[in-house]
């Protein structure tokens, strides 16, 4: 698939039909994530990947938002592991993180494979809940899997402001 058409025809999936990711696109899927830029290429990301019924049933219980994914990755980082920017006020873990999941996001749209972005949780709960170590930090949950059937994006999917909205030269 085109570059252009990835990242144009991906949606948040709102309706997954159970299934589990298929191995090899999975593992297409969390290559795309470790070959993502961070800074000073420290890699603190840590992807959890959730497909067990028990496991599964910590996420429904922390969030409405699986929508019967079955594969959800729990993207974190190692909060020990990040560059601190100059004046110390911000670290690289939250942005490096973004990047690893908009990584997959993408791959996971072109390996066929449907996804949604979820932040609707408690980080902090959630990690306990799924036992992860304490200087690990959950930035978001990504729902994967194969969208039920009748599943769409949502009606205002296309709807983009003009980039004269969103963009200013200076």
């Amino acid at each position: 698939m085109e570059f252009t058409e990835v990242i144009q025809s991906r949606y948040s999936c709102k309706r997954f039909d159970g299934r589990p990711v298929d191995p090899a696109q999975l593992t297409k899927i969390l290559e795309a994530g470790r070959c993502a830029p961070t800074a000073k290429n420290l890699q603190e990301q840590r992807v959890y990947v959730i497909e067990s019924a028990e496991k599964l049933a910590v996420i429904d219980a922390a969030t409405p938002c699986r929508y019967n994914a079955g594969t959800v990755l729990a993207v974190a980082f190692d909060r020990d592991n990040v560059f601190t920017y100059p004046g110390g006020a911000r670290t690289s873990g939250v942005e490096d993180a973004s990047i690893v999941a908009t990584h997959m996001m993408l791959a996971a749209r072109d390996a066929g494979v449907d996804s949604c972005w979820l932040n609707y949780f408690n980080p902090d709960e959630l990690a306990r809940a799924l036992g992860l170590p304490e200087n690990e930090e959950i930035l978001m949950l990504l729902d994967l899997g194969y969208a039920a059937e009748g599943a769409a994006p949502l009606a205002n999917h296309t709807s983009r402001k003009p980039l004269s909205e969103t963009v200013t030269r200076l």
